[in-house]
């Protein structure tokens, strides 16, 4: 099936520059191979920021539409998911190495897609989006290595962010006592909403320390943040407690020792959402259905248009981000 012209938000770089906007597309612009999606919503995650600017090092095409995840319903039958089906895609290489979400449609690996779960509209599975799946692998993982509400608090750092935000209000669904680190003092009351039982200012855990070790502070951590942060976390964690990471905003580098390591038996843990086996991939959406979907959706989510997207892009990798962007592709 071909469609003759339809909308999308489009990132053309050349060299060190990069022009962003919305452009007029059809379907013989998008990849060759995959089934056609028509798309409902997508969302705005800090790689669609890298992506879409020639700094961020991301984009491996050009001229390129971001958008990492996207929602809607698929317009062709695909092997085991007829034509009609809505469907949720994210990660391998959408929005970076192949045209994304930021369009009315997109065309898909058939083995990238997942049928929307029941308990999910496609707008909550972007407002959750790939941050609320990272956030949900975070938890998940927490909770596989013993961290359990029984254990002590749980930190959550870049607490305002997509996956943050999201973490907060999985954890404290769950019983957990969150505590959410932010340089928001403004955003507190938002946290508090969202569930978090108190509030750390970032910069109490954003300057490099040359001590090994500080005392124990919390059982378990979600890291959205890297770099000192990490390292400053990894040095509180209680015995035998597991750090899940999932991002670089405050840098890839981790100035830390192997002491939390040898002598606490902390345990760091990789989070990844790009290359996830689909059995676990569709596993998590089941969970973010179910006892994972945040009761604050709501409040976390607000919706976008295309025309409001090189704003928010811009904004996302300024660290203004609160919450989650969703992006309406019917708007």
């Amino acid at each position: 099936m071909s469609v003759e012209s339809f909308r999308a938000f489009q990132a053309v770089t050349d060299g060190e520059e990069v022009s962003r906007g919305v452009v007029t597309m059809s379907s013989d612009g998008l990849p060759d191979d995959g089934v056609l999606v028509e798309v409902h919503w997508s969302s705005v995650n800090y790689k669609d920021g890298l992506a879409s600017t020639p700094t961020g090092r991301v984009a491996r095409i050009s001229p390129l539409v971001p958008g990492v995840d996207l929602s809607g319903v698929l317009v062709e039958d695909a092997p085991g998911i007829p034509a009609g089906t809505e469907v949720i895609a994210h990660g391998y290489s959408i929005g970076v190495g192949r045209h994304g979400g930021y369009a009315e449609y997109a065309r898909v690996p058939s083995d990238w897609l997942v049928a929307l779960p029941e308990g999910l509209t496609t707008r909550e599975a972007m407002v959750l989006g790939t941050g609320g799946f990272t956030a949900a692998r975070s938890v998940m993982a927490l909770q596989e290595h013993g961290v359990i509400p029984e254990s002590g608090p749980v930190l959550v750092t870049g607490a305002t962010g997509g996956v943050g935000s999201t973490a907060v209000d999985m954890l404290s669904n769950l019983g957990y006592e969150v505590v959410a680190s932010t340089g928001k003092p403004e955003a507190a009351q938002f946290l508090t909403d969202l569930g978090a039982s108190s509030i750390v200012d970032r910069s109490e855990l954003s300057e490099e320390s040359r001590r090994p070790l500080e005392s124990t502070v919390w059982a378990g951590a979600v890291d959205c943040v890297g770099g000192v942060t990490l390292a400053n976390v990894l040095k509180r964690i209680d015995y035998g407690g597991s750090v899940a990471a999932s991002g670089l905003t405050g840098g890839p580098g981790l100035p830390a020792t192997v002491m939390p390591f040898i002598l606490r038996g902390v345990n760091l843990l990789g989070i990844d959402s790009v290359e996830l086996p689909m059995d676990r991939r569709r596993a998590t959406w089941e969970r973010l259905a179910a006892d994972l979907k945040p009761s604050n959706l709501d409040d976390i989510g607000h919706d976008i248009t295309l025309d409001e997207l090189d704003d928010v892009l811009a904004a996302i990798l300024r660290g203004e981000a609160k919450g989650r962007s969703v992006v309406d592709l019917r708007a």
